[in-house]
């Protein structure tokens, strides 16, 4: 595993390309998720748009650092195992990164204008993307310049997602200074614990732990700067002795009681709880068996709106399952209902 990238390799780029993305740049990357495609036939659309009223086809899951990440994740359906690590020498400028991601993602859609199937005036507008994701693949907050990123988004009149591991808490205070948050901020806590931390996500920091928990309360600072969000991603445990990894699980009741805390800590509008898929690259690290029913999801929701509700402050309002949607895995747990919906950039 390289830990110094000085820009993808032709191993890497062709092995990319086999997986259908966009490639621009020095790290620039783009990939039309299936929900997209969906959406342009008609058809089901993204839980993004069922909790927060974003249209699926003009939805631009990108990335400016595509193979550069901190941690190693065993649930990442990312091809880890190619990570060139947390030290960009090169980049692209942002203008310049979000100009061809636009490009290069109209080329990927370009054929979807002539199937019968596909709306034209809808194909027309999913090709000015109206939200701009930096969840692809690798680590957002490790590009230099991501604050003049997200200004520019901005200033195409984008909503700008970023979903981040939380290892560069400083990023996080330099957005803020600037005037450069995310409309919304999301951070995966799938370990609530050390030891289960350092077993799952592979961290590359020596720190890593501290610098998690870092973030987690600069989220709590954020409150009423931009929408936050605490990701946690579910993994069953198996009995299966074949299995690699068959032990590993985030989902016990102690887990339950750790996850609280650090939810509590950050106090985020929402929470995600999503179960794992087996899926690009994770199939080679973990099987089917796996992945949680959404029974599993729905029961261990329950137990975490429990423990979350079990000591408010007073006047506090409760938090409650706002959504679901069973196809994807998922239950959105929040406070307000009407904090949902995107209404405005």
């Amino acid at each position: 595993m390289v830990k110094n990238s000085e820009g993808l390799t032709e191993t890497i780029k062709k092995d990319l390309l086999k997986k259908s993305y966009g490639l621009f740049g020095i790290g620039g990357a783009v990939q039309i998720c299936n929900y997209t495609k969906s959406s342009l036939r008609g058809e089901e659309s993204c839980w993004k748009e069922t909790f927060y009223g974003i249209d699926s086809s003009r939805c631009c899951q990108c990335t400016p650092c595509v193979m550069n990440c901190d941690n190693c994740c065993v649930h990442c359906w990312r091809p880890i195992e190619m990570n060139l690590g947390i030290d960009l020498k090169e980049f692209d400028e942002p203008e310049e990164f979000l100009e061809g991601i636009i490009e290069k993602r109209k080329k990927l859609l370009s054929g979807f204008g002539g199937l019968e199937s596909v709306d034209r005036d809808k194909f027309e507008k999913s090709l000015e993307p109206s939200l701009i994701t930096l969840s692809l693949s690798g680590e957002a907050t490790l590009y230099p310049k991501l604050p003049e990123l997200i200004s520019l988004i901005r200033k195409r009149n984008c909503v700008s997602f970023i979903v981040t591991n939380g290892q560069n808490p400083d990023m996080i205070k330099k957005l803020e200074k600037e005037d450069s948050l995310p409309t919304q901020l999301t951070l995966s806590t799938n370990a609530p614990n050390e030891k289960l931390f350092l077993k799952w996500h592979n961290p590359l920091r020596k720190d890593a732990w501290k610098r998690f928990n870092q973030t987690v309360d600069l989220l709590k600072e954020l409150k009423g700067k931009c929408r936050r969000c605490i990701r946690l991603t579910l993994v069953s445990p198996t009995e299966d002795e074949k299995e690699k990894l068959a032990s590993l699980t985030n989902m016990s009741d102690n887990n339950v009681v750790e996850y609280a805390e650090i939810i509590r800590r950050a106090e985020p509008n929402f929470i995600h709880v999503k179960g794992y898929t087996s899926i690009g690259s994770a199939r080679k690290r973990m099987g089917y068996s796996k992945m949680p029913w959404f029974n599993e999801v729905k029961s261990f929701s329950k137990k975490l709106l429990g423990e979350l509700n079990s000591n408010l402050e007073k006047n506090e309002k409760p938090w409650r399952e706002l959504g679901s949607v069973e196809k994807s895995c998922i239950v959105l747990i929040g406070k307000d209902k009407k904090e949902m919906k995107i209404k405005k950039i």
